[in-house]
C-alpha cells in the first residue's frame, strides 16, 4: 500500500509538480491553503507527510504548524515547509514552532524525496 503524502500549496503549479513527482511512489492529497487542509486532516483522513508552504491566504504555515503541533492525533506527522523566502529568521521560527524541515523555492523534488524518505523512515524505526 502506497503512502500518503499531503501537500499545501496555494500556487496550482507547486501541487501538479508534486503530484506528478510523486505519484508514482506516494497517494498525493493535495490542498490550497492550511484550512483546507486541516479540515481534511479533522474529518479523519491521515497522511504520512506533509510538504506546506510558508505564505498562504486563510491559515498561513505558521499558523498550520501551531495548530498541528497541538493536536494529540497529528502532533507527529512529519512537516516540511516550503518557502521562497530564505531568511534565517523565517526558518527557524517555523522550526522552533515545530517543522520538522525547511526548504527554500525553487527547490528539487529528488532532494524532497530524499528528506521525506528520511524523515518517514525514523518515525517507522
Amino acid at each position: 500500500m502506497k503512502k500518503r503524502l499531503l501537500v499545501i500549496d496555494d500556487e496550482p503549479s507547486i501541487g501538479l509538480i508534486l503530484e506528478h513527482f510523486f505519484s508514482k511512489e506516494y497517494e498525493v492529497v493535495v490542498k490550497k491553503n492550511g484550512q483546507e487542509a486541516m479540515l481534511w486532516l479533522q474529518e479523519g483522513n491521515l497522511t504520512d507527510c506533509i510538504v506546506a508552504d510558508l505564505e498562504m491566504p486563510f491559515m498561513n504555515g505558521l499558523e498550520f504548524i501551531k495548530i498541528l503541533r497541538v493536536s494529540s492525533l497529528l502532533k507527529d506527522i512529519p512537516l516540511i515547509m516550503l518557502s521562497g523566502k530564505d531568511e534565517t529568521r523565517d526558518k527557524i521560527q517555523c522550526l522552533r514552532l515545530g517543522a520538522d524541515d525547511y526548504m527554500v523555492k525553487p527547490f528539487n523534488p529528488e532532494e524532497l524525496d530524499l528528506r521525506i524518505k528520511n524523515m518517514v523512515k525514523k518515525i517507522n524505526l
